[in-house]
């Protein structure tokens, strides 16, 4: 056989044959942007007390923290109060897996709760997440100064969206006064992201707010939403 010959039949074997399929072969480390390859999963949950209780509600949820970080699988968890709302809070928790987290120890969930039973306004609204673009800059707890906003993003199916979102990180993440910006997506329902950023103070968020890359993203995500953004600014608890 000819050396064209030969070319021409192993071209020829790489091709499916009708109703077959070809698998592509796994994407490399880095490849396909980091959910492709990252296994975390995340609990955000929300929890809203008697503002007359806030100091009991965030003793209760510093236990939970702590108590939750002797567990396998554990990675963190950040508490965040909502500013201008006493006894609003919420809780950003990152896990190994999501098997981990469903074998944690589940009582150490219920004790939260009944412990919040008496105090609460409303039950614990807990929602699973995987990654879409997460922000590895951990380092320390945020300081006192920092700005922590956290956004629900609930848009009309649009595989979009999500790049979108990744691409609206990675250019945050560049600006001076960014100290984190995680993205991650609900895990059943698909058009469900919830944004967590971190500026160095007020005055960062406020530039980043009037940056072309972040009035961009809302005039194109604007159609999309049935209602509007869903924004909501905090600070940490310690």
């Amino acid at each position: 056989m000819s050396g064209w010959s030969h070319l021409l039949v192993s071209a020829l074997l790489l091709v499916a044959t009708p109703g077959q399929q070809v698998t592509p072969a796994p994407p490399k480390p880095g490849e396909g942007g980091p959910s492709s390859a990252d296994t975390r999963f995340y609990a955000v949950s929300y929890v809203e007390a008697m503002a007359s209780s806030t100091g009991k509600a965030i003793a209760l949820l510093k236990q939970y923290r702590d108590t939750s970080a002797k567990q396998d699988g554990f990675v963190s968890i950040e508490l965040f109060e909502q500013l201008g709302r006493p006894g609003h809070f919420t809780i950003f928790e990152v896990w190994r897996d999501q098997k981990t987290f469903d074998a944690r120890d589940a009582s150490v969930q219920k004790q939260l709760r009944d412990a919040l039973q008496p105090i609460r306004v409303s039950d614990v609204d807990q929602r699973p997440y995987k990654t879409i673009s997460v922000d590895d800059r951990r380092g320390d707890r945020p300081q006192g100064s920092q700005v922590v906003v956290v956004s629900h993003v609930d848009v009309a199916p649009n595989p979009q969206v999500a790049v979108m979102l990744k691409d609206l990180a990675e250019a945050s993440r560049k600006e001076p006064g960014s100290v984190r910006f995680d993205v991650v997506q609900h895990t059943m329902r698909a058009n469900h992201f919830t944004v967590v950023e971190i500026w160095r103070d007020q005055k960062a968020l406020d530039a980043h707010v009037a940056t072309p890359h972040t009035r961009q993203y809302r005039d194109t995500l604007q159609p999309m939403t049935g209602s509007p953004l869903d924004e909501r600014v905090y600070k940490s608890i310690d």
